[in-house]
């Protein structure tokens, strides 16, 4: 049997698995090709542990369902072409929309799950081959909100500036917004110790997977309003000045701000942060006087914060909180966030971002432009300007915008008001859609383009703690298949783009690397080859370093070497009648699916445990309601209609209701979230969504 040393296809844990070939495996299903096995790997990370989407993660490299040639759209179905073909006609119609419309009448659409190799080479193919400066990704619906809190804190955007291990230790963690318990399962092994001595702080309006580990003496869960998590760390960053438990040293020496930011929280006394979160004055103390209470602190957000049109003043009062409090930058304390895709990280370091050049540069900068331009061979003159962010992008579908190109991304499910999307998409003269299987956003295409899965194809991640990882080849892909590389070196070819387009992993990840060296995120010093030595890289890692496990211990990345503390303020904490008619509609996933649930809605195992969209609703809410455990309901707003399952639980407030946005058809959560953003980090809303919910009539649910 052979053995191939990897990484897990989803999420940003990036847990550590072995890839398994052999003859003693289960029979292969398509391709007569050796059936790929998964098996454990000790890893930092994960320890050796999978969650059950990693042990089936296999399943999809086989499977039936998968495209293994191009797809053409003839009328209403789609008919397999050639490669040639294909590329040619593509070819000729974006060389054709773009003479007839102007270069931005083409737009990308990337996604945060693609290899660093990848999101590097498609920026370069949008800016040099198509010249357009219409390209984002869906790591905007992920991590912007404390990408743009991180910047102008910090000087500097990685998740987590220490190693996940650090968490071991800890006395006391705050998590704000995250189930990791669902969404990344091996994670909570470095929360066990945290537990053991009560110290585990948990937000969230749902009695989550995450909540209940502060049963039994874990810890507390505070349960605010959804949307008012802004108030409640204004509330707590109260507490801390008056009952003066911050670090004032740490303040003086190391932060500019705090007075702002003294002024910005006075009106937050905690009776009234009560009236408004709904979390008791008592809480709100107690959680103050614990991360006050020694070193080993830490606070930790997530999504359920971010996905807000004030995420990034969210996020940036959680930080504020940090600073305060002495921890960003000390041994045993810190604050991160936790990203969310596979290589969330990656993803958005090295040009898939609408204002961003490798490196985590702006596009904007001359200097940046003029050095990344010389590695891709062009005149820096030739580079387009910033673009817009992706709702924006995607609005602009049909007007603006005459062409779409697709990587890694499913957007008719994961996008804000994604009925309107879809509506979008098919007014475009010309959609491609790069996938492994034929997805809802797929289904509206021109052209399917089959691309290799991550067992394929060699490559780089990098994780939620900005640690770089390869990515192994351990099986070769169906015939047909093709890397996204070779696609856009071939229509890079056909365009007649200037510059160098590699196909194999390893070349264009050093040039990847050059393109990187002296940005924020600096890769200079990476390669596959010693990547391959396993050692510790974590970003920035210039040339001639060994990397920074841990970011801050001496300076901040700001000129001064100092954080800034920004003070923000709540626009909208008003609160609302519990017995209106509308509930408020909160959004996030499960432990079986991944994101659209593309990929793992095809994996039996998965999609029988969780086969179906379930609305959680409160058992006094349903009563009111007329609806009963296991009824379909129907949840509408202005902007469309979904229809669910009743699953009753006492685990979430009277005035919320959840549902998953891995489901597609007439389950498509996201058919009901609104295309608003937050003006700084261009984050939709998708937490805190206002539905009408009642018992469906047969008729409307077999319609």
């Amino acid at each position: 049997m052979a053995t191939t040393a990897s990484h897990c296809p989803y999420c940003a844990l990036q847990c550590a698995m072995s890839l398994q070939t052999g003859a003693d495996l289960p029979e292969q299903q398509v391709d007569h090709r050796p059936p790929v096995g998964i098996g454990s790997r000790d890893f930092p990370t994960n320890r050796g542990g999978l969650c059950k989407k990693g042990w089936t993660s296999a399943e999809l490299i086989n499977s039936a369902g998968r495209v293994t040639t191009p797809l053409r759209r003839v009328g209403s179905e789609f008919v397999p072409v050639g490669w040639e073909q294909a590329l040619d006609d593509i070819a000729d119609r974006l060389r054709s929309i773009g003479e007839r419309h102007g270069k931005d009448a083409v737009g990308v659409f990337g996604g945060g799950g693609l290899t660093n190799k990848k999101a590097y080479q498609l920026g370069k193919f949008a800016r040099i081959a198509l010249g357009t400066s219409m390209i984002d990704y869906n790591g905007r619906f992920c991590m912007s909100s404390a990408a743009a809190a991180g910047n102008r804190a910090f000087g500097i955007d990685r998740g987590m500036p220490f190693p996940v291990s650090d968490l071991d230790g800890a006395q006391t963690i705050l998590l704000v917004g995250s189930n990791v318990a669902a969404t990344m399962p091996p994670f909570i092994g470095h929360l066990e110790g945290t537990r053991e001595r009560n110290g585990l702080i948990v937000v969230d309006p749902r009695r989550s997977e995450t909540a209940r580990l502060t049963d039994d003496g874990g810890g507390l869960h505070l349960q605010p309003v959804p949307g008012t998590d802004l108030v409640l760390l204004l509330g707590i960053t109260h507490i801390v000045l008056n009952e003066k438990l911050y670090d004032e040293h740490y303040v003086q020496t190391r932060t500019v701000g705090w007075e702002g930011v003294r002024r910005s929280v006075a009106q937050w006394w905690p009776q009234r942060v009560q009236e408004v979160t709904g979390a008791p004055t008592g809480q709100l103390r107690e959680v103050a006087h614990r991360l006050a209470g020694g070193r080993g602190t830490y606070i930790l957000t997530g999504r359920g914060i971010e996905q807000h049109v004030d995420g990034t003043d969210t996020v940036t009062a959680a930080i504020n909180l940090s600073l305060l409090l002495g921890l960003c930058g000390r041994p045993g304390s810190g604050y991160g966030t936790l990203t969310g895709q596979g290589n969330g990280q990656g993803g958005r370091e090295h040009g898939q971002k609408a204002d961003q050049l490798p490196g985590y540069r702006k596009i904007t900068d001359p200097q940046a432009r003029a050095q990344v331009a010389a590695v891709w061979g062009v005149d820096p003159d030739r580079l387009p300007g910033p673009g817009v962010p992706a709702t924006e992008l995607l609005g602009r579908l049909g007007e603006q915008i005459k062409a779409l190109l697709v990587h890694g991304s499913n957007v008719v499910i994961s996008a804000p008001d994604a009925g309107a999307v879809a509506r979008r998409l098919a007014q475009l003269d010309l959609l491609v859609v790069c996938d492994f299987f034929c997805s809802e956003t797929a289904a509206h295409a021109d052209y399917v383009l089959p691309v290799t899965q991550w067992a394929e194809e060699e490559g780089t991640m990098t994780n939620l703690e900005g640690r770089v990882l390869r990515r192994r080849r351990a099986i070769e892909p169906p015939q047909g298949v093709r890397s996204e590389l070779w696609i856009m070196a071939e229509l890079a070819q056909r365009l007649a783009a200037p510059g160098v387009w590699d196909t194999e992993a390893a070349a264009v990840f050093d040039e990847l690397a050059r393109a990187s060296a002296g940005g924020i995120a600096d890769y200079s010093g990476l390669s596959h080859e010693l990547l391959d030595t396993e050692v510790e890289a974590y970003w920035p890692y210039p040339s001639g370093s060994a990397g920074t496990p841990r970011l801050f211990a001496e300076r901040f990345a700001h000129p001064d070497g100092r954080a800034v503390m920004v003070p923000v303020r709540s626009r909208r904490h008003a609160p609302r009648p519990v017995a209106t008619d509308e509930l408020t509609l909160v959004t996030g996933r499960l432990l079986e699916h991944y994101q659209s649930g593309a990929q793992t809605r095809r994996v039996e195992e998965l999609r029988s445990a969780r086969p179906q969209a379930d609305l959680q609703i409160n058992p006094a809410t349903a009563q009111r309601l007329g609806i009963a455990e296991g009824d379909r309901v129907r949840i509408s707003n202005l902007r469309g209609e979904v229809f669910a399952r009743a699953e009753l639980s006492t685990g979430i407030r009277i005035d919320t209701v959840f549902l998953p946005f891995h489901f597609g058809g007439r389950q498509t959560a996201n058919a009901l979230t609104e295309a608003v953003v937050d003006p700084i980090s261009a984050m939709p809303e998708f937490k805190r969504t206002q539905v009408s919910v009642r018992r469906a009539d047969p008729v409307e649910v077999q319609g």
